[in-house]
């Protein structure tokens, strides 16, 4: 069974992977991570999968408009935004605004991935502009610049400055309640395991996968 899922989920699936391959002795779980935006073209395209997990439900849209899901989406968890700094925050970067400031090195997911979408509105709240010096293509790769030091900034999910452990500090604002991220998750309707796919996504939706999601640092639907 193949699972295409935003890359900011690598780390809950991963472990749901494990526990849904232990219940189902014989079924190997393959996933693929990455933007939202890119997983979907590859959907729409053809690409075989079962199951597909998006960070917004525009880019789920995308698949639901070429009328390539099974039935309709259902939203199984929500993300927030943090910004991710460099540990113990050597900029002291305490505020969104703070990431206008000249010679801070910024780097934002692309505005056609979900996390880039969120980071503009949150921007967008602020009144604010900011000029990065890079616009990856999902978040893990937004985030991996600053755990590099190749950036001192990223606005990426809170769970993805959970995840990365004491590599990044993570900082909170305000704005970010403005750009909350509904998950959708959805059944592929030419799912070569369509069996195997409805128990994954039931498992994700158990109170098992919510307890692995908000451990993670997600939130409740």
């Amino acid at each position: 069974m193949t699972v295409f899922a935003a890359a900011s989920l690598k780390e809950s699936f991963t472990t749901l992977g494990k526990e849904f391959e232990k219940d189902h002795p014989g079924t190997k779980v393959t996933f693929n991570f990455g933007g939202s935006d890119t997983l979907a073209a590859n959907i729409t395209a053809g690409a075989p999968a079962d199951v597909f997990a998006a960070a917004s439900p525009k880019t789920m849209g995308i698949v639901t408009g070429e009328k390539d899901t099974a039935g309709p989406p259902v939203t199984f968890v929500r993300n927030r935004l943090e910004i991710a700094t460099l540990p113990g925050n050597p900029d002291h970067i305490s505020s969104l605004k703070d990431l206008t400031r000249s010679g801070l090195k910024v780097v934002l997911c692309a505005k056609t991935v979900p996390c880039g979408a969120a980071a503009q509105k949150a921007l967008d709240a602020g009144g604010l502009k900011v000029t990065p010096v890079s616009y990856e293509q999902d978040v893990k790769s937004a985030l991996t610049k600053v755990e590099l030091k190749e950036a001192d900034a990223a606005v990426v999910y809170k769970t993805d400055v959970k995840a990365a452990g004491g590599k990044v500090e993570g900082v909170t604002f305000p704005e970010s309640a403005r750009a909350v991220n509904d998950y959708p998750i959805a059944l592929l309707k030419n799912a070569p395991n369509p069996d195997a796919a409805r128990a994954f996504i039931a498992l994700v939706r158990s109170a098992e996968g919510r307890g692995v999601l908000t451990r993670a640092g997600f939130l409740a639907p």
